[in-house]
């Protein structure tokens, strides 16, 4: 399943500043209501809201492989947090990998993922 992204800077920033947040060991997950779902979903081909994603991993966690394998194991472990549980539609949704994300793998990230989309209310 391919992802809808966050592709402007300021929703980053909004959901940063704005939003409801949830705090692990290996990650912060923002989410905030997504204002323009309803336009989005007029262009969807299939007519439905969808949330949109945001990955980010600082450079401070190491080199452009690591955090691509982090942003890909963030990837994988969304997938599954996902397919667990329906989830609400029509939000932005941000994940930001923190320091033991680099050495950690998809099962442990997608618990860490399950444990804060459930506690930011975000499963149906």
């Amino acid at each position: 399943m391919k992802f809808s992204a966050i592709t402007e800077n300021h929703l980053y920033s909004k959901a940063y500043s704005k939003g409801k947040r949830y705090v692990t060991e290996r990650l912060a997950v923002y989410i905030l209501p997504d204002y323009a779902a309803s336009r989005l979903a007029k262009a969807h081909p299939e007519k439905k809201r969808v949330n949109r994603i945001g990955l980010t991993v600082s450079k401070k966690l190491g080199g452009a492989v690591l955090r691509n394998r982090t942003k890909r194991i963030l990837r994988e472990g969304l997938r599954a947090a996902m397919a667990a549980r329906p989830m609400k539609t029509g939000f932005l949704i941000v994940v930001a990998a923190r320091t033991a994300a680099v050495t950690s793998s998809s099962p442990v990230i997608a618990r860490d993922l399950t444990r804060a989309l459930q506690k930011l209310e975000l499963y149906a």
